[in-house]
């Protein structure tokens, strides 16, 4: 009987599996695909999201691949981490600088025949635990041959930071303004700061702490006080081509007070070239006699970054 045992044997073998077929179309694997590709984050899950709605019955095969993906994110943001934090560590104080550079001039003539100039610079660098800020500015104008606005600061802020938020920080900075009164002011400071908002469009810090002040007047008198100073630097960066900052400063000390401010809207122009518009406040309680102790300067600047 050779038919009933050959058939004994056919049911006694294990049935070969036949392969499911696929739960993602293969168009929408194909969008899966590019969007991983393009590197770009948010268009992954952009995309991954509306493929769980369109493929519900997928949502385990997109889940595998959503994992995958963010293991490798992970790792490779792990390891530009390491790459970034030895490159820091093998450099110099020369190295890693960037900031920008602001121009900007006026001139009229008729009536009345001015002349201004306005410059400045601010500069940073970041390292694995310290922050340099440098910075400079001057001021000049001329009216009729006469100075209507002649005024200098230059400063230097290292932090040490102990973590992406709170650091503290050392000041020291130098001062002139012939018409709010003095040859020279030199500020040394110390104290906290504290990154209130990070990681966003918006960025916020805030600082305080103890400075000491010494000043010479034209008017050959002189003083040392110690002063309170607090800070913020707001920053708000609108469009990718339009931003918005706001900075300011406040000393507090015996008998006098001084405070200053400054509204900045940038535009970008071409590739590092912006354009920027500004408010600027001054105030100086003990300022001369017959003098505003309130100044105030509007400008529109070009501005280099690098």
């Amino acid at each position: 009987m050779l038919i009933p045992a050959a058939l004994a044997l056919c049911l006694a073998a294990p049935a070969l599996a036949v392969p499911a077929e696929p739960a993602l179309a293969a168009p929408v694997r194909a969008m899966i695909d590019a969007a991983l590709d393009s590197g770009d984050a948010k268009a992954v899950e952009t995309v991954l999201a509306l493929a769980r709605k369109a493929n519900p019955d997928a949502i385990a095969e997109i889940d595998v691949i959503e994992n995958a993906w963010r293991s490798d994110m992970t790792v490779r943001a792990a390891e530009a981490e390491r790459v970034r934090t030895e490159e820091l560590r093998a450099a110099d104080m020369l190295d890693n600088w960037k900031g920008q550079v602001e121009l900007g001039a006026s001139r009229s003539t008729g009536n009345s025949d001015s002349l201004g100039l306005y410059g400045a610079t601010n500069l940073e660098r970041e390292g694995i635990q310290w922050r340099h800020k440098l910075s400079a500015r001057a001021d000049i104008q001329e009216t009729n041959g006469q100075a209507t606005t002649e005024r200098v600061l230059a400063a230097w802020q290292p932090n040490f930071k102990f973590d992406d938020r709170l650091y503290i920080f050392g000041l020291g900075q130098y001062e002139h303004d012939r018409f709010l009164g003095y040859i020279n002011r030199y500020t040394l400071g110390a104290g906290a700061g504290y990154g209130v908002l990070k990681g966003g469009p918006v960025t916020l810090d805030v600082e305080g702490g103890p400075a000491l002040r010494h000043t010479d007047f034209y008017d050959d008198g002189r003083e040392t006080k110690v002063a309170g100073r607090a800070s913020m630097a707001l920053a708000w960066k609108i469009t990718p081509t339009f931003h918005f900052a706001q900075t300011g400063s406040l000393y507090l000390e015996k008998g006098d007070s001084s405070a200053s401010a400054s509204t900045t809207f940038d535009t970008k122009l071409i590739g590092a070239l912006k354009a920027r518009f500004s408010y600027n406040i001054q105030y100086e309680r003990d300022a001369p006699a017959g003098r505003d102790p309130v100044d105030t300067l509007s400008r529109a600047t070009l501005v280099y970054s690098f």
